[in-house]
């Protein structure tokens, strides 16, 4: 029978103690953006689990797991959608479900990305301080209203994208002497507005091309170097546009140790099927577009969407925050298609989706979420 000293059963039992807080330091958010839900539903939309009987999408991806749902905020959107209402229906159902949400401000009146960041049509002649103020009112009053009816923003975005600076031309870094100065007024504005209306609300700031560390750490340290505050670093990921696993895990990594905050993969997906289901062609529709080892099945799909949440949990110091999927409700519904200015326009991302073109759930949903 062997014997033990009190320092050996010290040693043991961090070992041990260690061992179980890796195994505990896993993502804490396991999202889905479900911006286009509404206008689904009012077009038509229907949702099923997959045993075929239907529900609410919410509670489908909740079931599934999903304990996290973002909204995107548009401002005086052509179709009516994106804006105030939406988000305080959204919000509502999302909060009865115990979900937490994200609310992803696009200080715009349509998309926002990298190539894209269209000044609101109210906002277009607005000078850089009334900019600020209107910035402010606008966050203020969104995140307000969600507390006012019990459904605060856990999570608040200040922008969508915004590799180039937001509100263009004002706020675009490139234009203004590659200076984020603008940039960063803009930003505390949001900030100081989210925070007004509740102080709890974390701050996301994101921007694209999740696996270009370079370009990560110029955005962060410019904003940083004008002493703008966040708590999330977010990125999007895309892997047949963004780079390989292997990049996003440098750059996350780097992320998380220069800047002592968790890191966010803010939109990430991928298809299950290479086949349209409406009259546009898909974003991804070609084999050539996909990453190899991944098909386009759901098989595929769930396979790269664990591999992002290895690459999440490999993070050090247990910082790698979680998830998002981008866009999981957004199936082929007519009259819910990309352009907002265009009623008839159909849906480049329903491939994508974590719905079949039926609204059936897929497969994928259990084990994205687990």
């Amino acid at each position: 029978m062997k014997t033990y000293t009190l320092s050996r059963l010290l040693a043991a039992s961090f070992i041990l103690l260690a061992s179980a807080l890796s195994a505990s330091a896993a993502i804490w958010i396991k999202g889905a953006d479900c911006s286009s839900l509404r206008k689904s539903e009012d077009k038509g939309g229907k949702y099923y689990y997959a045993s075929g009987s239907q529900a609410d999408a919410l509670k489908i991806l909740h079931d599934a797991g999903c304990n996290t749902v973002r909204i995107r905020v548009w401002i005086g959107s052509p179709d009516g959608y994106h804006g105030k209402t939406q988000i305080l229906q959204i919000a509502k159902r999302t909060k009865a479900l115990g979900q937490k949400l994200l609310v992803d401000f696009h200080y715009s009146y349509t998309w926002t990305d990298p190539g894209h960041q269209t000044k609101p049509t109210a906002w277009a002649s607005y000078t850089l301080s009334q900019l600020n103020t209107t910035v402010y009112n606008h966050t203020y009053d969104i995140c307000s209203a969600l507390n006012a009816q019990g459904t605060p923003a856990d999570y608040v975005q200040i922008g969508n994208e915004i590799n180039d600076g937001m509100l263009w031309s004002t706020g675009r870094i490139s234009t203004n002497g590659n200076s984020f100065a603008n940039l960063a007024q803009l930003l505390r504005s949001g900030i100081n507005g989210a925070k007004a209306a509740n102080a709890s609300t974390a701050i996301v700031l994101h921007i694209a091309n999740g696996g270009n560390w370079s370009l990560i750490q110029w955005f962060f340290d410019g904003v940083k170097a004008q002493g703008i505050s966040w708590d999330y670093t977010g990125v999007s990921y895309y892997p047949y546009w963004h780079g390989p696993l292997s990049s996003l895990q440098t750059a996350l990594n780097n992320a998380a140790n220069r800047y002592a905050k968790p890191v966010l993969v803010v939109e990430c997906a991928y298809p299950w099927t290479l086949a349209a289901g409406d009259s546009m062609a898909n974003n991804i529709g070609l084999s050539s577009q996909l990453v190899s080892g991944y098909a386009a099945t759901v098989t595929g799909q769930t396979s790269m969407i664990n591999a992002i949440k290895s690459v999440l949990n490999a993070v050090p110091n247990s910082r790698g925050a979680g998830f998002l999927y981008w866009d999981a409700t957004w199936t082929p519904v007519t009259g819910n298609g990309w352009d907002n200015t265009n009623s008839s326009s159909g849906n480049n991302w329903e491939n994508q989706a974590l719905f079949d073109f039926t609204g059936k759930a897929l497969a994928s949903q259990v084990s994205i979420f687990k």
